[in-house]
């Protein structure tokens, strides 16, 4: 099996959950939660985290709206990936990111944890679900 190294983004506008996986590329696991302060910052932190787990690929979640299509906030999401893109020299391959935020706040209940106080713990699960998800499907894709 080949090494993986890839790095999951559950965007918002006020945070990036932030999560990678083990490198047979089976399990995701949620990392960090990024406070979003400016673009440079957002790239300084990926960055750092990119480097230390020597990913090659970003898996962003795209919120497609609910019929499918692309919307405002998907298009935003897919502007600020392609600069994240270019500005850290990575590919980017989005996974539909609909009811991952729910999947999380589901799970940290399910884990006896409060996700009304911990949106960062909601973000950085969201952030793991959508990479697994890609995880799951690159698999499939390669058997």
């Amino acid at each position: 099996m080949n090494y993986i190294s890839a790095i999951g983004l559950d965007v918002g506008k006020k945070r990036i959950g932030v999560a990678g996986c083990d490198g047979t590329g089976l399990i995701a696991t949620g990392l960090t939660t990024i406070l979003r302060t400016s673009f440079r910052q957002d790239v300084y932190q990926l960055k750092q985290l990119i480097h230390q787990r020597r990913a090659t690929i970003l898996v962003v979640g795209l919120p497609y709206s609910l019929n499918g299509e692309i919307g405002i906030q998907a298009q935003l999401i897919q502007q600020f990936a392609q600069r994240i893109s270019i500005a850290l020299q990575l590919p980017i391959d989005y996974m539909d990111e609909r009811f991952t935020s729910m999947e999380a706040e589901q799970l940290l209940r399910d884990e006896k944890k409060s996700p009304s106080r911990d949106k960062g713990a909601i973000d950085r699960k969201a952030a793991a679900i959508i990479l697994q998800q890609w995880l799951d499907e690159r698999r499939a894709r390669l058997n």
